[in-house]
């Protein structure tokens, strides 16, 4: 009994010198608990990453499984390296913007697509070093760091209404859905069942939805009942380093390079965007309004990017997600970790993840939205030069189904209404010099 006690005391302590578990007042326990609840809310991207990006011609099964190698490597480069509670997955957005943009919209193979965001990934890892990344967090103003968060929730939201089918093109732009539908109705059911859930402050409350709407919709006969619940893991090889079957005057074309800039451009202010937003919303940001740390967590995200390619994934980023393992106590990276082993585990349960239907993830997306939009409670709406661009941010994410359009429109119109209402106290150097580019691309792109 000595030896058991002996051996947990120097694995906690062994844990406590890698997390530093006593300065940031947490337990082993507490850690774990966090890192199993934060996996619970983010995995229904394993359901939905496979089915937006096959949708580009990839391999569901294989998509699946890179999927979740690419969150375990990504959530675990950021609890090793920068020590955040804070876990990584293929970004929803980046991953539509890749399958229907790029690929269906443009008519680039996924290979291709693949390359850019593996080229992309290796030109993040620079800027990472380089501490470009970091200076851009840095000099977005508090409001629009607020106005970021709000405007990702709504965004991620529209995004949930859309493939509950709740909300449908049609009309003027979008219009409602036939709410008759059994699979609507199913996916209304959902967000009740999510929201009672939540309310109730139901640990796992966004899993446990999802498997309860998937059952109702199993007995209703409008999902397909798995014919197995335990799997071999579907194999990666469709797609694992896809990203080099190019050519290489494939891979040195202009073309490349256009997609490179747009998918940099894009993943750049979407990162910055989400990793704002987690970290204003858990409280990780210092009295200045900044990040500590900053340099470890965005080179933890370009490793998770650029893994993630070589996988064969879309770009990977910062989950929003983590703030539901954080509002359970997550204070280190260990939390991070041990949502990165769930992601091994789950390789193992691919048929009951691939058999969740949208309308059970929908109801995920829209409450993760409703979190994240109770950040504009923090805008102060009595000053215009504060209020407007803080809207413009956080109105154009959704409506224009861009993170990174939002907030190039929100430091815009920050940086001139501030000049013009006579507070260039308020508007740093470097916000002049992004609003001259942001006008640029505009203007030329």
């Amino acid at each position: 009994m000595q030896k058991v006690t002996s051996y947990k005391e120097d694995k906690s302590n062994i844990l406590d010198k890698i997390f530093k578990l006593k300065e940031n007042n947490t337990t082993v326990k507490t850690e774990v608990l966090a890192g199993i609840t934060t996996f619970m809310t983010m995995a229904y991207i394993l359901v939905v990453n496979p089915s937006i990006l096959s949708e580009a011609g990839m391999d569901k099964g294989a998509v699946f499984t890179a999927t979740a190698l690419a969150a375990c490597i990504g959530s675990m480069a950021m609890g090793f390296l920068a020590n955040y509670p804070i876990t990584l997955m293929p970004a929803m957005g980046l991953n539509a913007f890749f399958a229907y943009t790029v690929v269906l919209g443009m008519g680039y193979s996924w290979q291709f697509a693949l390359c850019a965001v593996f080229i992309e990934g290796i030109i993040f890892i620079i800027l990472s070093l380089t501490n470009i990344r970091e200076k851009i967090i840095e000099c977005v103003p508090t409001v629009l760091k607020h106005a970021v968060t709000a405007g990702i929730g709504l965004f991620i939201a529209f995004i949930g209404f859309k493939s509950a089918g709740i909300i449908q093109p049609g009309g003027a732009i979008v219009s409602l859905g036939n709410m008759k539908s059994p699979t609507v109705v199913l996916a209304v059911m959902g967000i009740l069942i999510a929201s009672s859930l939540l309310i109730k402050n139901v640990k796992g409350t966004f899993l446990l939805a999802m498997i309860i709407t998937t059952v109702i919709g199993i007995v209703a006969g409008l999902v397909e009942l798995p014919s197995a619940l335990i799997s071999s893991v579907p194999s990666i090889k469709p797609v694992f380093l896809q990203a080099f079957n190019l050519t290489p005057s494939e891979i040195f074309s202009p073309e490349m390079a256009m997609i490179v800039f747009t998918f940099l451009f894009v993943d750049l202010f979407d990162t910055v965007g989400f990793l704002i937003g987690i970290a204003s919303q858990s409280g990780m940001l210092d009295e200045e309004g900044n990040l500590p740390r900053a340099k470890q967590a965005l080179l933890a995200d370009a490793i998770g990017t650029t893994a993630g390619a070589m996988l064969g994934t879309s770009t990977v980023t910062s989950s929003v997600e983590s703030a539901a393992g954080i509002a359970e106590g997550g204070k280190t990276g260990l939390t991070s970790v041990v949502t990165g082993l769930m992601f091994i585990v789950s390789l193992f349960f691919a048929p009951i993840f691939t058999s969740i239907p949208p309308e059970a993830t929908s109801a995920v997306l829209i409450l993760v939205g409703v979190m994240m939009a109770s950040s504009v409670l923090k805008i102060d709406f009595s000053d215009y030069s504060n209020a407007i661009p803080a809207f413009l941010t956080f109105i154009i994410m959704p409506l224009a189904y861009s993170v990174a359009d939002g907030i190039m429109f929100g430091i815009v119109s920050y940086t001139i209404l501030k000049l013009v209402s006579n507070k260039k106290e308020e508007v740093k150097l470097s916000l002049v010099i992004l609003t001259v580019v942001f006008i640029l691309k505009f203007a030329l792109l």
